[in-house]
């Protein structure tokens, strides 16, 4: 089979590209396109691709995912998010493509107190989690072949994330203030990559709206805390509230998300946040 992979520069994309080398995506037949070798918001870029090839799967690994410069670069954010999206799906129905996108927990507004399933209705506060919002309605009125899968804190030794921006500041600082006060769950890049191979190698056309983050519950503090305890780095981490550490978007407090859906749907086992990190450490290493 072949998988068109969209934003592959990225860490999901990168994510993908190492599952490859490693020959863990055997009978895929994987082309990944990076935003310079296809923009997804060119809708014609979009038709031919897609078009030349029978892909039987899209996996759309590009975003526009800076949550607060999206507050001042608002059509940036909706070109990419939201119409680049419009185009994957537009073209993918037109080609009986299956579509795999991936979202986002800032889509809700981070007040809830339980875990947010799939039914609980959206209610974006930033510019960021209204345009992955309005991708996502883009793909549910243009595409019946589609899953839609919202992660939340998603890290890998890609790209630029919290893990390596903590241990690039553990490096060349003596003590370190993160808040405690925002809880959600880290998300290994990784795991979310196997958990969409799995589902593209059985086949499945249980099509729809998913969640899919790592198990286990964490604030910020808790998560630079592990990072330095399993990667053995000394720093005095000190807790503090997000008022004391104020951005352009309000993060979240609660963005734990429900994922009895995917579960039961799949049968996946998902791995404790604190398991994955361990693997994800050792890969960073291991990259150099």
């Amino acid at each position: 089979m072949k998988l068109l992979i969209t934003g592959a520069s990225g860490q999901l994309g990168c994510t993908f590209k190492a599952l490859a080398a490693q020959g863990q995506t055997q009978g895929l037949d994987m082309v990944f396109k990076s935003k310079a070798e296809l923009d997804i918001t060119d809708a014609e870029a979009v038709r031919k691709e897609l078009t030349a090839t029978n892909y039987a799967y899209c996996i759309n690994c590009a975003g526009y995912t800076q949550v607060d410069r999206a507050e001042t670069e608002r059509e940036q954010a909706h070109k990419v998010n939201v119409t680049g999206t419009h185009n994957l799906a537009f073209h993918c129905q037109a080609t009986q493509t299956v579509l795999f996108h991936i979202s986002t927990d800032y889509v809700f507004n981070g007040c809830g107190t339980i875990p947010y399933t799939e039914e609980m209705p959206p209610h974006p506060t930033g510019v960021y989690g209204y345009t992955k919002y309005q991708g996502e309605q883009a793909i549910i009125n243009n595409h019946k072949a589609y899953f839609i899968l919202r992660t939340s804190w998603l890290y890998s030794e890609f790209g630029h994330n919290f893990m390596k921006t903590m241990i690039a500041l553990a490096q060349k600082q003596k003590a370190l203030s993160v808040v405690y006060d925002q809880v959600g769950t880290p998300t290994y890049a990784r795991d979310l990559a196997k958990a969409i191979l799995y589902m593209i190698q059985t086949q499945s056309t249980a099509y729809g709206l998913y969640h899919y983050s790592n198990e286990g519950v964490a604030s910020w503090y808790d998560f630079a805390h592990v990072i330095f305890k399993q990667g053995n780095f000394t720093i005095d981490l000190k807790p503090i509230r997000s008022e004391a550490y104020p951005t352009p978007v309000k993060r979240p407090n609660f963005s734990v998300l429900d994922k009895h859906k995917i579960k039961r749907m799949f049968g996946l086992h998902i791995p404790h946040w604190q398991d994955s990190l361990e693997d994800a450490l050792k890969a960073l290493n291991h990259k150099g």
